[in-house]
């Protein structure tokens, strides 16, 4: 392969997505689903499995794994094999990014039959996991020209660009891949000294409650998750996409939340779905008891409205792949070559018979035809809003709330109703949160091959083998922690997606609940859609904190410091920000290689040895201020970063 500088500036967006050619063109046969890939890739989703099932059961989040896999990858083959295959590292971040997805999927769901008193089995995990995760890697592939070759430059994909100037970066070195290295230590030891050593808070919070006549009249609260990669990817996306998210979340924190709490300020009793009434609620209680609800009615409004705006040319896809049936396809281009339609079809038939006769599945004909039909609707939406915010912020657990509303209400209307119907509809709606959370990162591997070069049929098949190893990690690591720690309690796990998800089926089942709730979301959804806004960014920012919001949009005020110091000089703009996105992804990649360590040291029992801050400097780790200072601190020096003028190598 000709040695190479770095991505065009093409790879961006500016040009037709047909016109784009790749780092490596197609015309160039190199190495990728090799055995080297194959197990290194596997190796990396089963570690990242492992310790991303933790993280969600602890705290209901998952670290991308794409892009530190892509660093791992590439330094793994320079280093042990003397390689210096981009398309090799490629597949191996593509492998390795399967883990991370299939554990959310899991997790965000199958706890809830142990939180109802039942047994969940090892076998019933990896049947659940193979099955969402063979439909959300295949039901992207009919899609996939649209997605990324269509809509090339409409949708950022923030993270398939981050693991692509890694990529290259990784495989040319040079002052890019220095401004990378520099963005990854930068990241790293950011989030040692506040994921690790708990110098400063991660998540800052201020309580704003106004009185009159000494009664509250408005209760809420502000706060920000203070983390690199969140300004990371706020950098990538940009402003706009920041400031629609956030308008989103101001909407759900400085409305709905004041709203609630003073129409409910007089009740004396408690308001379902929450057990307590709302005047002895804090401003986070009611968003977790009522506001997530909006959301996700939100969120699966912009979902029904995203497919019906693409649909024609979702169908326009399926007819040219379905035209290759029984014959040549028309495109002998090495990097158009997706898996045969046939495979699709045939997916989508096997797992409906699977979920249908297994009996370790046991979710009848109608459950097994919805977990079918939620799967491909969601698996679109999961890829979208991918290309919008990143997988990390992808909302797995809100589009899962919105499959499971209609497959309870739909197994129960079918008259399976009690124990049998709430197991069987959550196993349904665990098959489509696979599904969902693997086509998003789905999704992200195929950007990022897109833009290096790759071969699309080849990257969807070794996605698979990283799926079939992820999901045996992930199925021991989620019962192993549940039978040490429990779910619960002091000592227990807070699994708190799988107990949300375990509220919503007992609530349809037993017709108890908040409808008006998610109504209400779904106008919001209508109201945004007919302003002309983009509903799901702002839908995002109602279901999802504030919290995360906030913190991307520091990334993307950074963004427009630095197109207004250069506004009036286009080249040098293009290079400076470049350079910021080259930052911003060595701080994404930075952040989650060392959050996965720092959960490693949790989950050994390491961490409270680790956390020397509470114990040496509680004043500093326990401020809220410190918090945000060292996180404008940290903004400031992306945009002096970027900014400053290189010096000639």
């Amino acid at each position: 392969m000709t040695e190479k500088k770095g991505l065009s500036h093409t790879a961006y967006g500016g040009i037709n997505g047909d016109d784009y050619t790749p780092y490596v063109s197609a015309s160039e046969a190199m190495p990728e689903l090799t055995l080297v890939s194959i197990v290194i890739g596997c190796l990396f989703a089963a570690v990242f499995a492992a310790a991303n099932t933790y993280l969600a059961l602890k705290v209901g989040m998952t670290i991308a794994a794409g892009i530190p896999a892509a660093i791992l990858g590439t330094g793994i083959l320079k280093l042990a094999f003397r390689r210096n295959n981009i398309l090799e590292a490629n597949m191996i971040s593509a492998i390795a990014a399967m883990g991370e997805s299939l554990a959310g999927g899991i997790v965000f769901t199958l706890p809830a039959i142990i939180i109802w008193g039942m047994k969940l089995s090892f076998t019933t995990i990896v049947i659940v996991t193979l099955l969402g995760g063979l439909v959300g890697i295949l039901f992207v592939v009919p899609l996939r020209r649209y997605l990324i070759v269509e809509e090339h430059g409409k949708l950022a994909f923030p993270e398939s660009m981050a693991a692509s100037e890694v990529l290259v970066t990784g495989s040319t070195g040079g002052s890019g891949f220095k401004t990378v290295l520099t963005g990854i230590f930068g990241g790293a030891v950011y989030k040692f000294l506040s994921g690790g050593l708990l110098i400063w808070a991660e998540e800052p919070e201020w309580s704003i409650n106004l009185t009159q006549g000494g009664k509250p009249i408005y209760q809420t609260f502000f706060g920000l998750d203070a983390m690199a990669s969140l300004a990371g990817v706020g950098f990538i996306v940009g402003i706009e996409a920041s400031l629609y998210m956030f308008a989103g979340a101001l909407v759900a924190t400085f409305g709905l939340i004041p709203l609630i709490s003073y129409v409910g300020a007089g009740l004396t009793t408690p308001l379902f779905p929450a057990t307590e009434p709302i005047a002895k609620m804090t401003a986070g209680a009611i968003r977790g008891n009522y506001i997530r609800y909006i959301g996700a009615g939100a969120v699966a409004a912009g979902g029904f409205i995203s497919l019906a705006k693409s649909l024609p040319t979702i169908i326009k896809s399926f007819k040219a792949a379905m035209s290759g049936i029984g014959g040549k396809s028309e495109s002998t281009k090495r990097t158009e070559l997706d898996v045969p339609m046939t495979w699709v079809i045939g997916a989508a038939v096997l797992v409906f018979v699977l979920s249908w006769l297994l009996p370790m599945i046991k979710v009848g004909v109608v459950g097994a035809i919805l977990a079918v039909l939620f799967s491909f609707f969601f698996a679109v939406v999961s890829a979208r809003i991918c290309g919008i915010i990143g997988a990390s912020n992808n909302p797995v657990s809100g589009m899962t709330i919105a499959t499971l509303l209609f497959i309870t209400s739909v197994l129960k209307a079918t008259g399976m109703t009690g124990n049998t119907g709430m197991v069987a509809a959550l196993i349904a709606g665990a098959i489509v949160c696979v599904a969902v959370a693997v086509a998003g990162g789905s999704g992200q591997a195929l950007k990022t091959s897109y833009i290096i070069g790759g071969t699309p049929r080849k990257v969807e098949i070794g996605m698979y083998l990283g799926v079939l190893i992820g999901s045996l990690a992930a199925a021991a690591a989620m019962l192993l922690l549940i039978q040490t720690y429990g779910i619960g309690g002091e000592r227990g796990i807070a699994a708190p997606q799988a107990t949300l998800m375990s509220m919503v089926v007992k609530g349809v089942m037993t017709g108890e609940l908040p409808w008006s709730l998610v109504l209400v979301g779904m106008t919001f959804g209508v109201m945004i859609e007919l302003m002309g806004l983009p509903v799901l960014p702002v839908a995002l920012g109602i279901y999802l904190p504030i919290h995360l919001s906030a913190g991307i949009l520091v990334g993307g005020i950074v963004r427009v410091l630095v197109d207004k110091k250069f506004k009036n000089n286009d080249s040098v703009l293009k290079e400076k920000t470049e350079k910021g996105i080259l930052l911003s992804s060595g701080l994404v990649a930075g952040d989650a290689l060392m959050g996965i360590i720092v959960a490693l040291l949790a989950a050994l029992k390491l961490s409270d040895a680790v956390a020397i801050g509470p114990k040496f400097m509680p004043s500093i780790s326990g401020s809220n201020w410190i918090a945000l200072l060292v996180y404008v601190l940290l903004a400031y020096w992306i945009y002096r970063f970027t900014v400053k003028e290189d010096k000639a190598i």
